[in-house]
């Protein structure tokens, strides 16, 4: 006599392969995935590449000149001999600008992580950043026109180089929203969803930025808001291990 034996599976779920399980979410809503550190890495590069645009913008420094004040012809004359500064602030504004947008996003899905969904501080975090990241590519916007156009003096108005002149050595500076995004750090910093030192720094960077950015000195907010950015993505992307091993 001969015995046959039949096996039959029923899978709850037939898309996934045997012995597969959905990965459980956590209080918080992480997936239990290990956290990475790419988005403060771009952070440090958004850091790096800001205070690098703002150095080769006070390089193009024509109208600025106080032996060239009133003159519009010899400022388009000087202008013209600083288009590879201006080039350089154009790449490392733009490089930044992305940069930061990345490192805004990866900041709010952090703060979250350690302040829940009900908490400002997050949202205000990353609105900051991408404000800032906003304004440096408004920073950039007449760089094609007149850099490439310089060359060329007859297609330019000289009174219009001049403004040019003015506009790139101050928009781009304007870093008043990431002194903003200092602040959250400081109160997610006291509610313990960062390291305490992270909200210190953000206390008194951030808030140096923010209150020269809202004053008459505004442009200063400029010398002070990149160093925040890449002390802060530093210590995300060096430090916080309590929270990656968690």
């Amino acid at each position: 006599m001969t015995t046959t034996t039949t096996t039959t599976t029923h899978p709850v779920r037939t898309d996934l392969h045997r012995g597969s399980v959905p990965a459980t979410p956590d209080h918080d809503g992480r997936s239990g995935a290990r956290p990475t550190r790419h988005w403060a890495l771009a952070g440090v590069g958004a850091g790096l590449a800001g205070i690098g645009a703002i150095v080769a913008s006070g390089l193009v420094d024509a109208v600025y000149d106080p032996d060239l004040q009133g003159d519009a012809a010899a400022i388009a004359d000087r202008l013209a001999t600083q288009r590879e500064a201006a080039f350089v602030f154009h790449s490392l504004a733009l490089v930044s600008a992305v940069l930061l947008l990345v490192f805004a996003a990866g900041l709010l899905r952090r703060l979250r992580q350690g302040s829940g969904s009900e908490a400002l501080a997050p949202m205000v975090a990353f609105a900051g950043l991408a404000g800032t990241a906003v304004v440096q590519v408004i920073g950039t916007s007449l760089d094609t026109e007149f850099l490439f156009g310089l060359p060329q003096q007859d297609v330019l108005v000289d009174s219009n180089v001049v403004m040019y002149g003015h506009f790139i050595g101050t928009v781009p500076w304007c870093w008043v929203l990431a002194g903003l995004a200092g602040l959250a750090l400081h109160v997610a910093g006291r509610a313990g969803a960062v390291p305490r030192w992270l909200g210190r720094t953000g206390l008194v960077l951030g808030g140096l930025t923010l209150l020269v950015g809202i004053s008459p000195l505004q442009y200063l907010a400029g010398m002070v808001g990149p160093v925040w950015l890449l002390v802060t993505a530093l210590g995300f992307a060096l430090g916080d291990k309590a929270h990656r091993a968690a």
